[in-house]
């Protein structure tokens, strides 16, 4: 069994490690566009839009979104866990009942 669990976070590893890779690749790309864009646009008025003040920035919009996201995925887990927890009699009583059925008088 312990091959399986190195096995595995091994094949964690490489999947967190290409999706590093990635995201890097991607924040490079939209940089270079972001600068070329900005090259272009930079002569162009920004509009002053009513109620823009109200607006979440963009950082706080981010945050927001991912601070939202980490209590969903903790509520998620908290969930599985009781759920796990409420089967687990079932699980030890069935591993039980087997070994009582297999068992000589």
């Amino acid at each position: 069994m312990p091959e399986t669990r190195s096995t595995g976070q091994e094949v964690q590893s490489e999947i967190l490690d290409m999706v590093r890779k990635s995201q890097e690749a991607v924040v490079d790309a939209i940089k270079l566009l972001a600068d070329a864009v900005q090259s272009i646009t930079s002569s162009i008025p920004t509009p002053n839009l009513p109620y823009s003040d109200k607006l979440p920035k963009p950082e706080e919009f981010v945050a927001s979104g991912y601070d939202f996201a980490e209590e969903l995925l903790s509520s998620q887990r908290k969930f599985a866990e009781s759920l796990y927890e409420a089967i687990k009699p079932l699980l030890g009583a069935k591993n039980g009942a087997a070994a009582k059925k297999g068992a000589t008088k």
